[in-house]
C-alpha cells in the first residue's frame, strides 16, 4: 500500500458543482477545492433541463487545473450528484439531448397513471422508495405516454452520475446507489424489478446491471487525458454516484453500539437511519421513508424533506426585487424574529417549484389559519422552525418504525453552517446534534474511490478516517418542552 494516494472527486448538487482534490496520507483525507462552478438548469423550448454541455466542459476545466497546478497523477478520479435523473444514450454512444430536469412538468399526473398500471403498495413493496412525484420510474411513464421517440432511440439508461462518468471514459455502468433511486429496483436482490418495469411499459433494454460502489468503470479517455495534460489511464471510479449515498458514507460514526441518525443537509435534507437489510413494511409505506443504496453493502433508510431550498428559493425571489442578501444576512434576521411562530406544511408539492417561495409560505400560512410571516426575517424563521418540526416528526417517526430510540443525530453537509437550525434542530428533537464534516458528499466520494483501489480497507475504516480528518461540533437541547407542542401534528 502506498504511503500516499491522491483522488479526484466532482461533486455535482443542483445548484453548484466543484472539483475535490483530496490526498489520503497518514489516516486522514485533505481536501482541496480546485474549481467551482454552476449547474443548474435552464427552460428550453419549455422544457427544464440540464445543461449537460456546460457541466462537461466545466468538469474539463477542473481536469486541466489539477494538472496544471496541483498534479497530473491521480489515483483515481469520481462522480456524484443527485438521484432520481438521467440521461439515455443511443446504440451508437450518442447521448441523446440534455437529461430533463425533476422539476420539470412532464411528471405532473404520472403518479396516478402509474397507479393505474400497478398499485401503490406494490410498487413499495418491489422497491421500497418513497413516494416522489419525479422518482425516474414516473419520468420515464411520461416518455412511454408521449410515445416519445427519444425512448424509441434509446438503447441505454445511465444515472445522471453514471451519464458523466461516461462523458470522461466512454465505458458504460450503472451504479447501485443511484440505480436504487429510480423507483424501479429490488430492494431485496438489488437487480431491476423486471415485473415492474414491464407492467408499466418501460423498454428492459435500457437497464444494465447495477455494479457496486468503489467499482473501476475504466479509464480516462486518451483525448481528455491529452488535452488536459493528466496522466492516461487513470481509473474512472464510481463511488456512491448518488450524492446521498455518498454523504452519509462519510458520516463519522466510530461508536455504533448506540442507535444514531444522520441528516444530510442542503438543498434537501434527507434523514434517516443505516441498515442492514430494506424495511418495507405498511409501518415504513404509511410513514414514506424509502430504501435506498449506500456504500459498504448497507441500505440508507431515510426520508426525502424539502431542505435550504426553501431558504435558497427565497433569496432568489428578493434578489429579483433588487436585494442582494447572504445567507449570513438571512440567517441573522431570521435570528432576530420572533421564534415560535407559524409552522408550514413541508409535504405540499406546491413548495417543489413555486414562482415565489416568499409568497407561497405566506399563503401556507395563511391557508393554515396562523399568523402570516411578513418580513424577510420572519419569513425565514416560518422556513428553519418549519424544517426543525420536521425533522423531530421525521425522527419520531423513524423510530416508531424501526423499534428503537434515536440517541444522536449526526448533521452533515453544507446545513451544517446554518448554526441557527442545527441548535433548532437539537432543541425540537431532544437529542444531542453532531454536525461535520460540511464537505460531506466530497469526502464520501474520495472515501469509496479509496474503497474501491484497496487504500481504506472498509466503511468503518473510511469512517474512522473522516473522523480524524474533520472537527465535528455538538448541539445540546436547549428550551426542548417549548417544542413539543409547535407544529401541525399538535
Amino acid at each position: 500500500m502506498k504511503e500516499q494516494y491522491k483522488f479526484l472527486a466532482f461533486d455535482l448538487g443542483a445548484e453548484s458543482g466543484r472539483a475535490v482534490l483530496g490526498t489520503l496520507a497518514g489516516g486522514k483525507i485533505a481536501l482541496e477545492v480546485i474549481h467551482r462552478f454552476r449547474t443548474e438548469g435552464l427552460m428550453m423550448l419549455g422544457v427544464r433541463q440540464w445543461d449537460l454541455t456546460r457541466i462537461y466542459e466545466d468538469m474539463i476545466t477542473g481536469l486541466r487545473i489539477c494538472a496544471k497546478e496541483h498534479t497530473a497523477e491521480l489515483d483515481g478520479i469520481g462522480v456524484d450528484t443527485w438521484g432520481v435523473d438521467f440521461g439515455l444514450v443511443a446504440e451508437d454512444g450518442t447521448v441523446l439531448g440534455n437529461p430533463v430536469h425533476y422539476r420539470d412538468k412532464r411528471n405532473d399526473g404520472m403518479q396516478e397513471k402509474a397507479f393505474t398500471k400497478v398499485s401503490r403498495e406494490e410498487i413499495y413493496k418491489g422497491t421500497g422508495i418513497q413516494y416522489l412525484p419525479f422518482n425516474t420510474n414516473f419520468q420515464l411513464l411520461s416518455l412511454v405516454e408521449r410515445d416519445s421517440p427519444v425512448l424509441k432511440a434509446a438503447d441505454t439508461l445511465l444515472m445522471m452520475g453514471d451519464v458523466l462518468g461516461y462523458l470522461l471514459s466512454g465505458a458504460k455502468a450503472c451504479e447501485y446507489s443511484g440505480a436504487s433511486t429510480t423507483q424501479l429496483l429490488d430492494p431485496h436482490t438489488r437487480k431491476w424489478n423486471d415485473g415492474l418495469i414491464k407492467a408499466l411499459g418501460i423498454p428492459r433494454r435500457l437497464f444494465l446491471d447495477p455494479v457496486d460502489p468503489g467499482s473501476v468503470i475504466g479509464t480516462l479517455l486518451p483525448e481528455i487525458a491529452a488535452t488536459t495534460g493528466l496522466d492516461a489511464d487513470i481509473p474512472i471510479i464510481a463511488p456512491c454516484t448518488h450524492d446521498t449515498g455518498a454523504a452519509v458514507a462519510s458520516v463519522p460514526v466510530t461508536d455504533t453500539s448506540k442507535p444514531w441518525a444522520y441528516l444530510s443537509s442542503g438543498t434537501w435534507s434527507l434523514l434517516g437511519a443505516e441498515l442492514d437489510e430494506p424495511e418495507v413494511s405498511d409501518a415504513s409505506l404509511a410513514a414514506s421513508f424509502t430504501n435506498e443504496g449506500g456504500a459498504g453493502g448497507k441500505i440508507r433508510f431515510l426520508k426525502n424533506i424539502f431542505g435550504l431550498w426553501l431558504v435558497q428559493e427565497c433569496r432568489r425571489a428578493w434578489e429579483r426585487e433588487g436585494t442582494t442578501l447572504d445567507y449570513a444576512t438571512i440567517t441573522t434576521e431570521a435570528a432576530d424574529a420572533k421564534p415560535f411562530g407559524p409552522i408550514i406544511d413541508l409535504d405540499d408539492e406546491r413548495l417543489l417549484a413555486p414562482e415565489h417561495m416568499p409568497e407561497m409560505i405566506q399563503t401556507l400560512c395563511k391557508e393554515s389559519g396562523q399568523a402570516v410571516p411578513e418580513s424577510r426575517g420572519e419569513i425565514t424563521r416560518c422556513a428553519l422552525e418549519s424544517l426543525a418540526v420536521k425533522y423531530r416528526d421525521t425522527l419520531a417517526d423513524m423510530d416508531g418504525v424501526l423499534g428503537r430510540k434515536t440517541e444522536t443525530l449526526h448533521i452533515i453537509g453544507g446545513g451544517t453552517q446554518n448554526k441557527l437550525l442545527c441548535q433548532m434542530t437539537a432543541d425540537a428533537c431532544g437529542i444531542p446534534v453532531v454536525t461535520g464534516p460540511i464537505e460531506a458528499t466530497a469526502l464520501g466520494n474520495i472515501g469509496v474511490q479509496a474503497m474501491g483501489v484497496g487504500a481504506l480497507a472498509s466503511l468503518d475504516a473510511l469512517r474512522e478516517t473522516v473522523a480524524a480528518s474533520v472537527e465535528l461540533e455538538t448541539f445540546i437541547p436547549e428550551n426542548t418542552d417549548a417544542w413539543n407542542g409547535l407544529g401541525l401534528k399538535g
